[in-house]
Parts: C-alpha cells; sequence; structure tokens
C-alpha cells in the first residue's frame, strides 16, 4: 500500500514561512487546476456572452492573446524590444489568405481547419529568413532593425498588389466545400471553438517553452548576455531560435486572423498594429506569463468597445499608458501578483479605504480631463452640430467659458485630491510592506 501511494503522488505539506502551498509531486495542483480553469472559460464563454458582438470580441481576444504571447517571449523573456512584431503575424495573414482561396479552387487539398498552421509555418519562414539579420544585435540596434524592416514590409505591401491586393487587400470565403460533421465555419460560433482550440494549445506550448533550457537560457541572455557568453553560449543563437520560435506563433495568430475576418489588407503590417502589440503587452505586464493575456483583452476592449464611445479613444489610451509607465512600470500583471501577496499575508484589508479613495479620486480627474477632451474634439470634428453637446447626462457648451472652467476645476481637484491620496496609500504600503517581512523573518526563525 505504501509503495503503491509513492509511486502515485507525494504530499509535500507546505512549511509556513518556506512554500505557503501544497504540491503534489510529479504532478502540480495548482497547475492543473489554472488550465483547467482556462480550458472552461473558453469553452463556457460563447454561452454566457452568446450575441454577435460577444462572439466576435471572444474570437478577437482568443487571436491577441496568442499574438501578445508570441511578442512577449522577445520582449519580455528575451529583453528584445521589436517594432515589427506585425510582420510576422501579417504575413502569416496574407500567405492564409492565399492557401485559403487555393483550398477553394480545389489547388490545395486541406481542410479549412488547418489554414492557421499555414499562417504559423509562414511567420516562422520569415522569421528564419529576416530574423538571423535581425537578431544579429540586441538593445537599441534589434529595435531600430525591427522597425526599418516593418517600414519595408509596409511599403512592399502597397507596391506589389500581385500578392498584397494593394489598398483593398485581399479577401476569401471560409466556407469550403460540404460541413465536416455539421461543421463548415460558417457561424461565428464554429469559429470561435476553433480560435479557442488553438489558443489553449498555443499558449500551453509558449507556457511549456518558458520551462525549457532554451526558454531559461533566454532569460539568461535577457539579464546577464556577458556572462552567457562567458560560459559558452552563443546569445545572438539563443535570439535567433527565439525569434524563430516567436515567429511561429505570431504567424498562427494571424492565421486565425484570415479564418475570423475573411478579409487581409495591408493594414495587418503596418507599424500601429506593431504598436498595439508593444503598448498592450506592457499594459498587461511584460515580466508575467499571465501578463499578455490581460493586456489581450484589454487590447480588444479598447479598440471595439472604447472606440464606439469617443472619437478620442487613442488619446485615453495614451493617457493611460502614461500613468501606468508612472505609477505601475509593472503592468496590471505586477498589480495583481503585490496585492495577492499582501492579501496571502492577510493585510489586504487594511488597504480597502486607501484603495477606494484613489480610486475616486482619479475617477475625478479623468471626468474633468474628458470633459475638456470632449469639448476639444467636438469642437474640431462636429462643428457643424453647433457648439453644445452632452457628456455623461450634462450639457456642455464647447464655446462657452463656464463649461471649460468646471472641466479645469473638477480636474485639477481630481489630481490635487489624488496627489493626497496616494502619498497616503504610500505610507500605508510601506507599513505593510515592513510587517510582511518581519513575518517571513520571524517564520524562518522557527
Amino acid at each position: 500500500m505504501d509503495t503503491q501511494l509513492n509511486a502515485t503522488a507525494t504530499l509535500a505539506a507546505a512549511v509556513p514561512g518556506r512554500t505557503g502551498y501544497y504540491e503534489f509531486k510529479p504532478y502540480n495542483v495548482g497547475r492543473w487546476i489554472i488550465w483547467g480553469a482556462f480550458a472552461a472559460l473558453l469553452i463556457v464563454a460563447p454561452k454566457v456572452f452568446s450575441s454577435g458582438l460577444g462572439l466576435t470580441m471572444l474570437s478577437q481576444m482568443g487571436i491577441a492573446i496568442i499574438a501578445c504571447l508570441s511578442y512577449n517571449m522577445l520582449l519580455g523573456q528575451g529583453g528584445m524590444l521589436s517594432f515589427g512584431h506585425a510582420v510576422y503575424t501579417g504575413l502569416g495573414s496574407y500567405l492564409a489568405v492565399h492557401a485559403l482561396n487555393k483550398v477553394a479552387g480545389g489547388e490545395l487539398p486541406i481542410p479549412v481547419s488547418l489554414i492557421p498552421l499555414v499562417g504559423a509555418v509562414a511567420g516562422m519562414f520569415f522569421a528564419v529568413l529576416l530574423g538571423f539579420v535581425t537578431t544579429k544585435k540586441a538593445g537599441t540596434p534589434f529595435a531600430m532593425i525591427t522597425l526599418g524592416i516593418a517600414e519595408l514590409v509596409f511599403a512592399m505591401s502597397l507596391m506589389i498588389p500581385e500578392f498584397f491586393g494593394g489598398e483593398a487587400g485581399v479577401a476569401a470565403n471560409r466556407v469550403v466545400g460540404k460541413p465536416v460533421l455539421g461543421i463548415s465555419f460558417g457561424p461565428q460560433i464554429q469559429v470561435y471553438y476553433l480560435i479557442a482550440l488553438y489558443t489553449f494549445v498555443a499558449t500551453a506550448g509558449m507556457f511549456a517553452f518558458t520551462r525549457t533550457p532554451l526558454g531559461r537560457m533566454l532569460n539568461a541572455v535577457r539579464d546577464n548576455p556577458e556572462r552567457v557568453e562567458f560560459i559558452g553560449y552563443s546569445t545572438q543563437r539563443v535570439r535567433y531560435l527565439a525569434f524563430i520560435i516567436s515567429g511561429f506563433f505570431a504567424g498562427l495568430a494571424g492565421g486565425l486572423y484570415t479564418l475570423n475576418f475573411e478579409i487581409v489588407t495591408a493594414e495587418v503590417v503596418g507599424a500601429a498594429r506593431s504598436g498595439a502589440y508593444l503598448l498592450f503587452t506592457f499594459l498587461g505586464g511584460a515580466t508575467f506569463f499571465f501578463g499578455p493575456v490581460i493586456g489581450a483583452i484589454l487590447m480588444v476592449l479598447a479598440s471595439v468597445l472604447l472606440s464606439e464611445f469617443t472619437k478620442a479613444w487613442l488619446l485615453y489610451l495614451g493617457l493611460i499608458f502614461l500613468f501606468m509607465v508612472m505609477y505601475a512600470p509593472g503592468g496590471v500583471a505586477s498589480l495583481i501578483m503585490m496585492n495577492l501577496r499582501v492579501a496571502k499575508f492577510g493585510k489586504l484589508r487594511k488597504l480597502w479605504t486607501s484603495y477606494l479613495a484613489l480610486a475616486g479620486t482619479a475617477l475625478v480627474a479623468l471626468v474633468g480631463a474628458a470633459a475638456m477632451i470632449e469639448m476639444v474634439y467636438h469642437l474640431q470634428l462636429n462643428t457643424a452640430l453647433g457648439t453644445k453637446l452632452q457628456f455623461m447626462g450634462a450639457t456642455l457648451d464647447a464655446a462657452g467659458l463656464d463649461s471649460w472652467f468646471g472641466a479645469v476645476f473638477v480636474m485639477l481637484t481630481g489630481i490635487a485630491m489624488f496627489e493626497v491620496a496616494r502619498r497616503q496609500f504610500g505610507k500605508e504600503w510601506g507599513l505593510i510592506q515592513e510587517e510582511i517581512e518581519h513575518e517571513i523573518r520571524r517564520r524562518e526563525a522557527l
């Protein structure tokens, strides 16, 4: 009986102050729970958000998760700041749409469900081709080379209409042949579940990469390339291999994009798309594996929902990015992890009032700033409709002094209150961190 138990699993009890969790060996139960919850979320999500808009957004989130995670393989894990990641997602989309058209014409006998793999292979091919030159350098030269390649590819997309389709792009039809088991990929729900399957497998694959010797060595190249060279490894080769793997998953995202939208235009290889991957990967948290997942969700919410509410959504996005860089450079994921650490020691309840104060004062400042922004945009874009506009249930006069004075007063008041709340929060946070460190030392002494 004892032998059988030892052969199946051994329970390592948590020792206070040392591990703080229970772990089954060789199986990590917590990891299985997290991945099971992720799979369940992908399955249940369309049941909750069953509208056409909901399914479209969920599909885009799945694609964005793969794209941002593949980008973070360069930025977060390898310390490679790329300004041209859309080159590999976009070229993957183009190859996938041409493959889809060949499938429709009977020239390529593969099922539609494998079209994303065509994009993945295309992304990997171009990563092999362009990455050898790109990864010759690191740091700022690497970033500039990727920017140059991105501009080159975007220019080519308008110069070679035979392949890129010019400004109109290349269209295709994903409903090809007879349905298999009732699956034709015509309904959006069927496309979503295909994207969800690829998203889960790709996410698991990229997480597994972080646990491989190559993934660990990539972290070492990021942190101390001189020492890596000293022990006999080629930093350029490590970067190059990681670049190829990143290109594969980026192309996979591009292939899924083709199936979802059935049209590919030059915008998919543009600088704006590459900038979006960088921006939202950073906002989500590049130093944590799940950070880009959060960033991908935020990217879709911003581009689909926020853009419907205001024409100034890019300006708001820039302001959010500015404040995140100033107050939370680790992204949303770092905020979550810091508070989980506080909650683990039972100290989170002491911060609720401070968090409410920060949120309330920030909201006041945001309302004032948003009123000013909306009035400026109204004067520039909607002058034919007059000078008055509706903002959060109130009527503002963009040409009136009272509206401007009120907006400035609300914004400055909110900023002043936020600064007071921020300083008080800083003091409380510092005291709590000291208490946690004292508790850790006390447990270690036991």
